[in-house]
């Protein structure tokens, strides 16, 4: 009798996919483990088939963000036309393959736009985050202060690391924003308008049940976000992505921007610059959203007020918008679970403000979006002077959107404290 009892409430056996489509982290194709092709590890000159060639579908993804041409590479190969016998597999995913010659290639490769994949791709869930927002949001230095605390705090508070996907991504984010922000106390110049090539960030975990989170940054131009041809790009983007970290500049909601302005170092009419962030919404809506069911989106979405240091010129006590003692303010550090007392009360303060200051836009975000939550984030930690930040950056809160989608996606649980 108790045998018939333990099995009444034994737990649900969780039954593992022999494997999980690839999202490619550089096109965003979606395509099973069989389509990816492989590049051959070596080339022979009398071969015709195997000889040092032009790829022509890496070429075209590299022309998209101004890249030059890659030089001659070995040919690509196609398992599709490949003798079973010849195909490795790992848990039930294609990892390799034995060319014409004998010779073994385990370099998997985007079909779509023949990029090197994640080693992982295909084992594991492709948990892609994306960031989206219009321009001066200040994009790149939260992707910079972002990713700066994931890998010297966040990451180790949850038993994880935070890693560049390859060498190149890690010397490019160094040299380009994270030393010359932290390094050198410089900001960062605009982002030209044009495509680049996106920062690729996994988050991975000591316990290996749980799949890396996969970062995806595109140092986007702001104008793109409001722009048909970038929004067509990036609709697939958006689309397969598992999160997404949603940036509006406060100085782009034209009820308080004059106030904020006070003694900032703003000059001449600030109106095209700082485009209304619906705009970016109805963008989004015509482009990915209003092809989803019911014209809405269920991918968590985390509403990010930035440069949160500016909205001091509103706080007052009993005052209309926020006060002094505002959480806002203060950095919190969540470690090994998202503290859902804290998320709430930051969650409900912005909730609260985005409503008095930008009806049409919260009315907007709860159209079109079934999953959000809000916060406010200084990457910085003040406003810097002449291009020039003052002090030690100090970034507050920076992470905490980052770490409700992993509450949201099953990485962490949510406790109150």
């Amino acid at each position: 009798m108790l045998s018939i009892f333990k099995n009444l409430f034994k737990k649900e056996e969780v039954i593992r996919p022999s494997f999980y489509n690839i999202v490619c982290p550089y096109c965003f194709e979606k395509y099973p483990p069989e389509r990816v092709v492989f590049r051959a590890q070596h080339y022979r000159e009398e071969d015709e088939e195997y000889a040092l060639q032009e790829d022509e579908a890496l070429n075209k993804y590299r022309a998209k963000f101004g890249m030059d041409a890659a030089p001659e590479m070995e040919a690509i190969l196609n398992p599709e036309y490949a003798h079973e016998d010849d195909k490795i597999y790992v848990d039930g995913v294609l990892v390799g393959m034995t060319d014409a010659h004998g010779e073994l290639t385990k370099k998997r490769l985007c079909p779509s736009c023949h990029n090197v994949l994640p080693i992982n791709a295909g084992k594991v869930p492709s948990n892609i985050i994306s960031i989206v927002g219009a321009s001066s949001v200040g994009k790149s230095v939260y992707m910079t202060s972002l990713i700066h605390t994931l890998q010297n705090t966040t990451a180790h508070h949850f038993d994880a690391a935070c890693m560049p996907l390859n060498g190149e991504v890690s010397r490019k984010f160094k040299e380009k924003y994270e030393d010359p922000i932290f390094e050198y106390g410089r900001m960062l110049q605009s982002t030209r308008l044009e495509l680049q090539e996106p920062f690729i960030f996994q988050l991975v975990f000591k316990n290996e049940e749980k799949a890396p989170l996969t970062l995806v940054f595109f140092d986007v131009p702001g104008e793109g976000m409001v722009d048909q041809d970038y929004l067509s790009i990036f609709a697939s983007h958006i689309k397969n992505s598992s999160g997404i970290l949603f940036l509006v500049d406060p100085l782009q909601i034209k009820t308080i921007r004059d106030r904020m302005l006070i003694g900032l170092d703003e000059k001449g009419d600030l109106s095209d610059r700082y485009a209304e962030p619906r705009e970016v919404i109805l963008n989004l809506y015509e482009n990915f959203i209003g092809h989803q069911d019911r014209g809405k989106t269920d991918i968590p979405t985390a509403v990010i007020l930035t440069k949160s240091d500016l909205l001091k010129s509103l706080a007052e006590e009993d005052g209309e918008y926020l006060q002094p003692n505002s959480n806002i303010f203060q950095n919190y550090v969540h470690r090994e679970a998202l503290n859902l007392l804290e998320f709430e009360n930051i969650d409900g303060e912005i909730r609260r403000l985005i409503e008095k200051i930008d009806r049409p836009f919260k009315d907007a975000l709860d159209v079109y979006f079934n999953q959000t939550a809000y916060f406010a984030v200084s990457a910085l930690g003040s406003n810097p002077i002449n291009k020039e930040i003052n002090g030690v950056v100090n970034p507050v809160r920076v992470d905490e959107p980052v770490i409700w989608l992993l509450n949201q996606l099953g990485y962490i649980d949510g406790k109150e404290y």
